[in-house]
């Protein structure tokens, strides 16, 4: 959800975060009228890691969305429309759906309910929930296919419905009724989340079995409307077995995160990096720290309450008489071996953003060394004939590329071995727990021995670190990221880290514009400065 608000923020959007019951996680008047920040964006997410991507609509964003919650309230609106309009269109976890318009400058179109039966509008004043947002029940904004807002343009509003909406005064005010308590819950759409959450509780409270399927039979019963009654005893079923699972992934992905710290940290920042957002969760997981400490893997420091260091225990000699004292000799482009020295069992990170050439950084690397090492490319995303069209981008005959590709998703650091050569891996794709990617790199490390390993990631916009952050950067002896500059519409490298220097000058912070031609070509477009 991060990623994705920096992007529509990156959009010349105005972003917010949205709680599941649909209101705002903050006071929104502000991005009424000026952008939020990438830091404020970034701490939202870290306070609410599940909160719903809202987008102000209006002239801040340009933006006014046409919202049809029912298939004849669409197919009204559709007939208003020019019959070869194309337009940005998203579907609701309802069924409903967004249409994408310029906002009219000057207009005044604020917000309104029911202009057309089943047709709300949102201009001047308000907002919208964009994909992938994920509400209450777990079900998902998503875009039409084809036609989300960055394969297609917003369309200009057709003047029939400028006119229909700027005389429209018809009630503005959210339909939504505040529920007493009696509605909030167990009613249709949403019995078997609650269902989940009353086992969840019942199952951390360590209740008798016989118990927590009496309560959760009453419950099933006394919803609204009742569960069949020959669907209960699989509901009490399917719901004690999904907390169940809740319980044990709880602790083993506490461990791991565990394992993977050094120095001191504390049960706050675990919290939020595992997203254990409730009370009753955070509860269980101090419970978890206790016998992770009386376990020895964890101890407690100092006398700040929450506060532990993992126990690396494991150690492995340092072999210093028989180590290889020369450097790997590998060529980068754009003229970074002239900055940082690589040796045997380096990890090399490249992140990058998207346009700024990350395969064909990867490929050139390809090009550069493959005639006095076994390069061995670990392929995740191209197909046969995709990848056929990136080697031909380079002018030269198939026949001269003698590296190694092999199609690979996952599970790297099986196909790792301990001899002289390259590996690279394009890319390491995460797409949730981003924290298990330090464990990745640390897994491909172990393997290593003679050769060395370029992991590429994804990363947004202006951000030093890939997907996984900081976790990313633990193994990385040097670490480049790439970007494309849009004001100067140049592409970029930073080198964020690089544990060996070719100069008495640390490169640490220096950077390099670049340009990309014909998706294969560097060409340098500055000297290094920083």
């Amino acid at each position: 959800m991060l990623n994705a608000a920096l992007d529509y923020a990156g959009r010349g959007l105005s972003v917010i975060p949205i709680r599941t019951d649909k209101k705002p996680f903050i006071p929104w008047a502000t991005y009424k009228k000026q952008f939020a920040t990438p830091e404020e964006i970034r701490s939202w997410w870290v306070d609410h890691p599940d909160a719903m991507v809202g987008l102000v609509t209006g002239s801040i964003s340009g933006i006014l969305v046409v919202d049809c919650d029912t298939p004849e309230g669409f197919e009204a609106v559709r007939k208003m429309l020019p019959d070869a309009l194309i337009l940005p269109i998203a579907r609701t976890p309802r069924g409903g759906w967004h249409l994408w318009f310029v906002y009219p400058a000057g207009s005044g179109i604020t917000v309104g309910t029911g202009f057309i039966p089943g047709v709300d509008f949102r201009g001047e004043g308000g907002y919208i929930i964009a994909p992938p947002s994920v509400n209450g029940n777990g079900k998902a904004y998503t875009w039409e296919e084809g036609k989300s807002i960055g394969d297609v343009p917003l369309a200009p509003l057709p003047d029939i419905l400028i006119k229909k909406l700027s005389l429209y005064r018809g009630d503005n005010t959210d339909r939504r009724q505040t529920a007493t308590n009696g509605d909030k819950y167990f009613h249709q759409g949403r019995r078997d989340e609650d269902l989940f959450t009353v086992a969840n509780s019942l199952i951390k409270n360590r209740c008798a079995p016989d118990f927590s399927e009496y309560v959760l039979n009453i419950l099933a019963k006394y919803s609204n409307p009742p569960f069949p009654e020959n669907e209960i005893r699989g509901k009490i079923d399917s719901a004690l077995k999904r907390a169940a699972r809740r319980e044990r992934s709880l602790k083993t992905e506490f461990r791991e995160w565990a394992n993977l710290q050094d120095g001191y940290w504390n049960l706050t920042d675990a919290c939020k990096t595992l997203q254990v957002l409730t009370r009753e969760e955070r509860n269980h997981f101090y419970v978890i720290a206790h016998r992770l400490k009386t376990d020895g893997i964890i101890e407690k420091h100092g006398s700040k309450s929450g506060e532990y260091r993992t126990v690396q225990a494991n150690v492995e000699p340092v072999d210093f008489l028989n180590a290889p004292t020369e450097e790997f000799p590998i060529t980068w482009p754009l003229g970074i071996d002239d900055l940082a020295v690589i040796y045997p069992g380096n990890i090399i990170v490249v992140a990058g953003s998207k346009s700024a050439g990350k395969t064909a950084f990867l490929l050139n690397a390809v090009r550069l060394n493959q005639d006095r090492h076994e390069v061995v490319y670990l392929n995740s995303e191209m197909g046969d004939t995709e990848f056929r069209k990136r080697l031909e981008l380079f002018g030269a005959p198939l026949s001269s590329w003698t590296f190694k590709p092999y199609h690979r998703a996952s599970d790297f650091a099986d196909l790792i071995t301990p001899e002289k050569k390259i590996f690279i891996v394009d890319f390491l794709e995460v797409t949730t727990d981003f924290w298990k990617v330090g464990g990745m790199i640390q897994e491909i490390h172990k393997k290593l021995k003679e050769g060395v390993c370029i992991i590429a990631l994804q990363k947004a916009d202006g951000r030093d670190a890939g997907r996984g952050g900081d976790f990313s950067k633990e193994k990385a002896r040097l670490y480049l990221a790439l970007d494309y500059l849009s004001d100067k519409k140049v592409n970029q490298v930073r080198i964020v880290d690089a544990k060996a220097w070719r100069t008495e000058i640390n490169p640490r912070g220096m950077y390099r514009d670049y340009k990309l031609v014909k998706g294969s070509k560097f060409y340098p477009a500055s000297n290094w400065e920083g």
